[in-house]
């Protein structure tokens, strides 16, 4: 109406002045921006439902392995591995393409770091360390080890009997028989081994070769120690995480045997375990006070064990069903008496010795047990150089079982 009344009022011949309109977009800045970030989150779904990349948002190393040269031409190949978080959880492999490189040392890898934010890539070369194995034993087992006391397991080779062969017997630590049916003998075993190379080679270095050593299944590389220790002529142990009482809040680490099991998730597990090395005489638990004083749990290690030809060291827990499980099934047993280091000070720690001493003269025998404290493996090694004058003989823990059996 306003714009009819200008246009009769306007003089005659002359236009009317209109306003210009505004345009107007169809839709707001927000719906906009909703619009493009629906558009990026489509493209994304759409990458990761259709790419056929399992491995997609997980860092990523590519390793160049490099074999010595075959006709005159070295023939590489690179892998691809997403990195995993859980110790002894099997590798995934991605293969790519293959290409000729330059001839490398056999014990030689190229290691290409892709950094996952940035795209970088950082070559390094590293040295192989691996142990030279026994040519006249089948790949994957240690050198001085039995392959008729091997099979097969689903997670590697693990222990079995031979005939009346048994590792048990078969890797007994050395001894003076003779003097072991004549002298007092005491045991030490000395666990906790495998995780902290230093502390390890500590105790494969300076304690007597009599002293047994026991192996938790974890650590980077658990091969390469209990094979060095066996090259000490140190009798072994496998120690096999088990539940405690306070069982999350205190761990032990993966594949623990739980009270809350069937008896063959805990046999499964403790397969595991049992493929990690190989040359050991026998097992122990690591923790597990609640699992070891449980019948229906217990049970059946100790029945797989005893059937594999190990022998069973219990630490020493106050309600371990242990003892009367491992005679059941006429399975070398021993106890430990005391724990050397619960007061990891000199004196203490001298004071128990002096007490495993005095134990063996009175029934023959005494076990002992330790941790890898460096106090502990001091003033271990400087009692050992005493025994002989005491009467007493340091002898590993298979001595311990023998002789408690016969006593």
């Amino acid at each position: 109406m306003a714009e009819a009344a200008d246009e009769l009022s306007a003089p005659l011949g002359r236009d009317v002045a209109r306003g210009k309109r505004r345009f107007r977009p169809p839709f707001t800045g927000m719906q906009a921006l909703a619009a493009g970030l629906g558009l990026v989150l489509a493209t994304f779904a759409g990458y990761a439902m259709f790419n056929d990349d399992p491995l997609g948002g997980e860092p990523r190393a590519r390793v160049a392995i490099m074999p010595a040269q075959v006709n005159g031409k070295a023939a590489g190949k690179t892998e691809t591995a997403s990195t995993e978080k859980s110790a002894g959880a099997p590798h995934h492999g991605e293969p790519a393409a293959s290409s000729a490189r330059p001839a490398a040392p056999a014990d030689q890898r190229t290691v290409t770091i892709i950094d996952g934010s940035s795209g970088a890539r950082h070559d390094v070369t590293i040295s192989g360390d691996t142990p030279e194995k026994d040519p006249a034993t089948p790949g994957g087992i240690m050198p001085g080890i039995d392959p008729r006391l091997l099979e097969k397991g689903r997670y590697g080779m693990i222990p079995t009997t031979a005939g009346g062969l048994k590792p048990v017997t078969a890797y007994a630590g050395a001894v003076d028989q003779a003097k072991v049916a004549k002298m007092p003998i005491v045991s030490v075993v000395v666990g906790g081994l495998g995780v902290g190379a230093a502390k390890t080679m500590d105790a494969i270095l300076k304690l007597p070769a009599a002293v047994t050593l026991a192996f938790t299944p974890y650590g980077s590389d658990p091969t390469k120690l209990v094979e060095r220790a066996r090259a000490q002529r140190h009798e072994i142990l496998l120690q096999v995480p088990m539940e405690p009482y306070d069982y999350p809040d205190n761990d032990p680490g993966p594949q623990t045997l739980l009270t809350t099991l069937a008896a063959e998730q805990n046999l499964d597990r403790l397969y595991w375990h049992l493929s990690r090395f190989q040359g050991y005489a026998g097992i122990a638990n690591f923790m597990g006070a609640r699992f070891v004083a449980t019948d229906t749990a217990m049970l059946p290690i100790v029945r797989e064990a005893a059937k594999r030809g190990l022998g069973y060291f219990d630490d020493g827990s106050a309600r371990s069903l242990a003892p009367s499980l491992a005679a059941a099934q006429a399975m070398p047993f021993a106890k430990a008496d005391l724990t050397i280091d619960s007061v990891p000070t000199s004196g203490e720690i001298d004071r128990a010795l002096a007490k495993l001493e005095e134990l063996a003269k009175e029934r023959g025998f005494a076990v002992g047990v330790a941790s890898a404290l460096p106090i502990s493996i001091e003033r271990i090694g400087a009692w050992a150089r005493t025994l002989d004058s005491h009467g007493v003989l340091l002898a590993p823990l298979t001595s311990a079982m023998t002789k408690s059996k016969s006593s």
